[in-house]
């Protein structure tokens, strides 16, 4: 098919088009320099601007590849988002989530800590728990079976958790920034699980020569350990021993002194014996049940509750002076009492029913009350000037305890007229806080006390190794004073090279 003939458009153009296009054009007036001058610097401008603009627009660009790409990259690699930061967050809660980003660059995980628990005699661990029932009427057959045996609750628990911790399978031991290693050659630091605290009661308000001897165990330890060629190796400095309560280890705490004790203060400890730098403050294991209730006063009649030993040694006589002047106290209630089972249900009553509670000094500057106070959500009251905390490094006590210094409690009305001005809003505000914070008291958690010991325990390892290599190059000296390493290395007037 012969495709139709192209046709041309016509295409008629205005007349005034038309004429414009054929007219002449008229001449130009030539322009001033001024104006060429004006006109060549607006041209110079615009394109310098438009320059800029470019120059600008690629800036912003490039600074937001840059962005996308190390965003992209460094999210990648951690298994989560680094937690916004927050001002309402307490110094716990920021301690939390830090703690949950110690990863390196790579997205590694930082290394546990290795320990290496010794496979103890019987005598150090169970046997301590039979001599115990024995002492309170067991026969020896019901006791036989270790595997029958548990260890009997009271406020030096800690021992026992920490030895059922690293008993634990790995997988269970979840948060926990110690590992239980097999292999000594292997290990960072030795955990020495003796029951020490325990030993020490076992003959408590028992006849003399019943048997079982303190002493004995603490010199048979010592004479057992210094046999061990991890001890010998670094002179004890990489071991860790538990002497939870003030009294325990005693005997022997000059021979032991190089390894990292934990215990609930330095009460009965020279400062080279221990020191905070070396140490680690383990707390109490509370007897008094945690307050489940809602926060507020409406249910908290008492203003200021006590129950406890009015009379102890030492530090402990503010306890005589504080009832003298507190037991006549309106809303005040102030109780002598023992440990039994029965004072602890009046205990936990009173707690939970108290807006404050007293925790003066014991024999020695902590005590068991504390703690108990802390679950109770009972606001502690703290008369103890010489008072060690657990955990201070992440936990600010001033925010939920009151700290009132010895001689300004003794002074007749003072206590408890600064305790009346504390209005409820600000007795709700401890307690918010104390329920941020009481996991670190609760050895039951599993992110709680245990962990927490493991990790300042752990954070000791770079002064470890630094005292394992100094103690290495140091020559022997006799000297009558200790000097001013005694702070940091626990050296007293002998220091010996291996």
């Amino acid at each position: 098919m012969t495709p139709p003939p192209e046709t041309k458009e016509k295409i008629t153009i205005p007349a005034q088009i038309s004429d414009r296009s054929n007219s002449k054009p008229k001449p130009r007036k030539p322009k001033s320099p001024d104006a060429l001058n004006l006109q060549t610097l607006i041209t110079h401008m615009a394109r310098k601007s438009s320059f800029l603009k470019k120059a600008l627009i690629f800036v912003l660009l490039f600074i937001v590849a840059i962005y996308v790409f190390f965003n992209s990259v460094f999210n990648s690699s951690l298994p989560f988002n680094i937690p916004d930061f927050d001002p309402t967050l307490t110094v716990v809660d920021r301690s939390q989530a830090f703690a949950e980003i110690r990863h390196d660059f790579s997205g590694n995980q930082s290394p546990k800590v290795k320990v290496y628990m010794y496979d103890l005699p019987t005598r150090f661990t169970f046997g301590i728990i039979q001599q115990h029932a024995i002492a309170r009427g067991a026969s020896k057959d019901s006791v036989a079976d270790l595997s029958t045996l548990k260890y009997p609750g009271h406020q030096h628990m800690h021992e026992w958790y920490l030895f059922a911790d690293l008993n634990r399978p790995e997988k269970e031991r979840v948060g926990s920034p110690v590992i239980r290693v097999m292999d000594p050659s292997e290990a960072d630091l030795f955990y020495v699980p003796v029951f020490s605290s325990l030993s020490l009661i076992v003959n408590a308000g028992r006849p003399a020569g019943s048997g079982y001897s303190d002493e004995e165990m603490q010199d048979s330890l010592v004479e057992w350990l210094e046999k061990q060629q991890w001890w010998g190796r670094n002179n004890g400095w990489d071991h860790v021993i538990i002497a939870g309560d003030p009294n325990a280890m005693y005997r022997v705490v000059d021979r032991v002194k190089n390894a990292v004790l934990l215990v609930a203060d330095f009460g009965r400890l020279r400062p080279d014996q221990g020191s905070l730098v070396k140490d680690v403050i383990i707390p109490y294991s509370h007897r008094i049940s945690a307050y489940t209730g809602e926060l507020g006063v409406e249910n908290r009649d008492t203003l200021l509750f006590f129950m406890g030993n009015r009379y102890r040694k030492d530090g402990g006589k503010v306890r005589d002076l504080l009832f003298q002047v507190l037991e006549s106290e309106e809303d005040v209630v102030i109780k002598h009492g023992t440990q039994s089972r029965e004072n602890r249900r009046a205990a936990s009553k009173g707690m939970h029913t108290s807006k404050f509670c007293l925790n003066p000094a014991g024999d020695t500057p902590s005590a068991c009350r504390l703690f108990d106070s802390i679950v109770s959500l009972c606001v502690p009251v703290i008369v103890s000037d010489s008072i060690e905390l657990p955990f201070e490094d992440v936990i600010d006590y001033r925010k939920f305890s009151i700290f009132v210094h010895t001689d300004a409690a003794l002074e007749p009305g003072c206590l408890v007229k600064m305790l009346r001005k504390v209005s409820p809003k600000r007795i709700i505000e401890y307690q918010k806080q104390m329920t941020e914070v009481r996991r670190y008291y609760d050895y039951t958690n599993p992110n709680g006390t245990v962990n927490e010991i493991w990790r300042q325990v752990s954070q000791k390892l770079p002064l470890i190794k630094l005292m394992i290599n100094r103690d290495k190059r140091l020559v022997k000296r006799e000297m009558t004073e200790p000097d001013c390493s005694c702070m940091c290395s626990n050296t007293t007037g002998i220091v010996s090279s291996f």
